[in-house]
């Protein structure tokens, strides 16, 4: 475990343990706190928030798999969020938070200045939490908005609502990972998506894995990547109904276009601020990554 971070994993929380959880976040030590699928009260968890909402060191936040499990939890971590200054990557997948509870967490999500990276999978959202979650996802030249999302099997969306997120990617000036897998998108979503891609200038990756597509969907995906400059270097359509050939060509082309940008990089002056992104990645980890420009650089993983 590294410096900085706490780390547990579907424990039931003694109050002692809370206690030591809260001193740390009041003694601005922690960075890393990840209480994935934990147990605990609700006045433990209050005492938390309490905590988070102080501490001025944490950058990533994991409650992942039903620890924010009823709405009184969705208002206290909101509480939490809008005097927390520091998080830049927040984890709720598995949350039951539904629309109503990710409308009452909405007024701090987008007022929080430092969010870069949201989990919102399998947390039980339909077209109106998509609405909220496109305010997130202000266009070009608005304000500084969300550098990965993921809004993994959420199944109760329906076509208009991910429209509505297509265009709203297609004109964010930040978005760089789109975690979309296990939805049911078909072929007619997958195609407003590749539009989007299209229009982005920072999407660099697409997960649509599990999502229902055919080789009518890779056919655009291929041909978009064949004829048109796009940021994307990652899409991922595996456990679809689409054939290893057609799969292949795209990942070939993509890495064609990024051994390119590499070479070009490597021609061009170094030096500069690197920027804050916190990443989550595709297989099964979380990743921090604080470089330089926020106080000392630090490399955190911890697994889902």
């Amino acid at each position: 475990m590294l410096s900085g971070s706490i780390q547990i994993s579907g424990e039931t929380l003694s109050s002692a343990e809370v206690k030591d959880i809260c001193d740390s976040l009041k003694g601005n030590s922690v960075r890393l706190l990840s209480l994935r699928g934990c147990h605990l009260s609700d006045r433990d968890f209050s005492r938390i928030s309490r905590h988070v909402a102080e501490c001025q060191s944490l950058a990533q936040l994991n409650l992942n798999l039903g620890v924010v499990n009823n709405l009184n939890r969705v208002k206290q971590l909101a509480e939490a969020l809008q005097n927390n200054r520091s998080i830049h990557s927040l984890f709720l997948h598995g949350s039951p938070l539904t629309d109503s509870g990710l409308a009452a967490l909405n007024p701090a999500l987008s007022l929080h200045p430092s969010l870069a990276s949201l989990d919102l999978g399998d947390c039980m959202l339909g077209d109106e939490g998509m609405n909220l979650i496109c305010g997130l996802l202000p266009p070009d030249g608005a304000k500084s908005g969300l550098k990965e999302l993921t809004l993994s099997a959420n199944p109760a969306v329906t076509a208009k609502g991910w429209a509505r997120l297509a265009i709203a990617v297609a004109h964010s000036s930040q978005l760089r990972v789109l975690n979309l897998d296990y939805n049911p998108l078909g072929d007619h979503i997958a195609g407003m998506l590749a539009v989007a891609v299209a229009s982005s200038r920072t999407l660099e990756v697409l997960d649509l894995e599990g999502t229902g597509l055919t080789n009518q969907s890779a056919q655009i995906f291929l041909e978009m990547v064949e004829n048109y400059p796009t940021s994307m270097r990652n899409l991922i359509i595996a456990e679809n109904n689409i054939s290893s050939e057609l799969q292949q060509q795209i990942s070939d082309l993509l890495s064609e276009g990024e051994e390119e940008e590499t070479e070009n990089e490597g021609t061009e002056d170094g030096g500069g601020e690197k920027e804050i992104w916190i990443s989550q990645g595709n297989a099964g980890s979380q990743t921090l990554l604080v470089t330089s420009g926020f106080e000392d650089s630090l490399l955190a993983e911890t697994e889902m």
